[in-house]
């Protein structure tokens, strides 16, 4: 009679148990490989999305941004034209002093 309960045990209870468990284990693996591939192809957007970004604000940058060579430039061109007027300006002065 112990064989028959042990039987009995097996096929009754541990099977379907171990069946339940296999088929949550095997949706439960499904379900995370979905998730993985949404986020994968989410990720993969919005990486494409960045570098167009990022593309559209290097255009924006090269298009509307003076570069520093040019800067350089516009200041010592400035300057030059500051230093001029300064001159002019200290030569009055003295002709009005004498």
């Amino acid at each position: 009679m112990g064989e028959m309960d042990f039987l009995w045990w097996v096929r009754m209870v541990e099977i379907p148990i171990l069946a339940a468990l296999i088929r949550w284990i095997w949706r439960n693996q499904i379900c995370c490989e979905e998730q993985i591939d949404e986020v994968r192809k989410n990720s993969e957007t919005m990486a494409v999305d960045g570098r167009e970004a990022l593309a559209a604000f290097k255009l924006d940058v090269a298009k509307n941004y003076v570069s520093i060579s040019y800067l350089k430039d516009v200041e010592g061109r400035l300057t030059n034209h500051l230093l001029r007027i300064e001159k002019k300006l200290d030569e009055v002065t003295i002709g009005d002093k004498k």
